[in-house]
């Protein structure tokens, strides 16, 4: 949901759906997510914002301007809760079509609803693990969101290679990216930011989430936009 909605649908309008079906996208993006759900409208504001001004003291979240990992993460939450939150002073053109349905995002966004989320994690950890070391991995569902997006927006900005030459430091960070449902090949989506294939440019690269893109698409429950293979600003 992180991919398909928050990213290639809220930010970059690679594809439409109806008002219904983008409510059903709500709600299972606020099941997906669970205690680390983030708001459609903020994270579609927030990524073009960093499109247009990647790597520079304007960019949301960008390693070149932040001390560390932990440094950018809490700079993103900055920009995300004013954005949230309607105290930012971001134009107009930024917000142009982001979809937003208010009850759900105020539901997601309510503490008394992340901490049931992580409730009920433990729980589930309690009745099922093997081992007590899987307990590790507790962490990363509580914040699986904010980790998705910092793993990408510090590391593959950092590490990694290049297919095409942009005006910032994005990289591809993984040859065969099946973790990040293709979000790693981060170079490519910088060079064509409305093509909803991040792959596909060297025989290795792999987009798990385009055939999702695509049968979705065949089964009419969105629809790809033809062409979109420009930069989103």
């Amino acid at each position: 949901m992180q991919t398909l909605f928050l990213h290639r649908y809220a930010a970059h309008q690679m594809f439409t759906m109806s008002k219904g079906w983008e409510k059903v996208f709500y709600i299972l993006t606020f099941i997906g997510q669970g205690s680390s759900f983030l708001s459609p409208r903020a994270y579609g504001i927030m990524h073009r914002l960093h499109h247009a001004h990647a790597d520079t003291d304007q960019d949301p979240h960008s390693p070149d301007f932040s001390k560390n990992l932990f440094d950018m993460m809490w700079k993103t939450r900055t920009y995300y809760n004013d954005i949230l939150n309607d105290r930012d002073s971001i134009p107009a053109k930024f917000k142009k079509g982001v979809p937003n349905w208010p009850w759900m995002e105020r539901l997601g966004d309510r503490w008394p609803v992340r901490l049931a989320w992580g409730t009920a994690y433990t729980l589930f950890y309690i009745q099922f693990a093997t081992s007590p070391w899987l307990f590790l991995l507790l962490p990363i569902h509580f914040f699986m969101g904010p980790v998705h997006g910092a793993i990408i927006n510090w590391y593959a900005h950092r590490y990694g290679y290049i297919n095409f030459v942009v005006n910032d430091t994005a990289r591809n960070l993984l040859p065969f990216d099946f973790l990040m449902m293709g979000e790693s090949y981060h170079n490519n989506h910088h060079k064509y930011g409305g093509r909803p294939n991040f792959g596909g440019f060297r025989w290795h690269e792999f987009d798990p989430a385009y055939p999702l893109l695509k049968l979705l698409n065949a089964l009419h429950i969105v629809k790809l936009r033809v062409g979109r293979d420009e930069a989103y600003m």
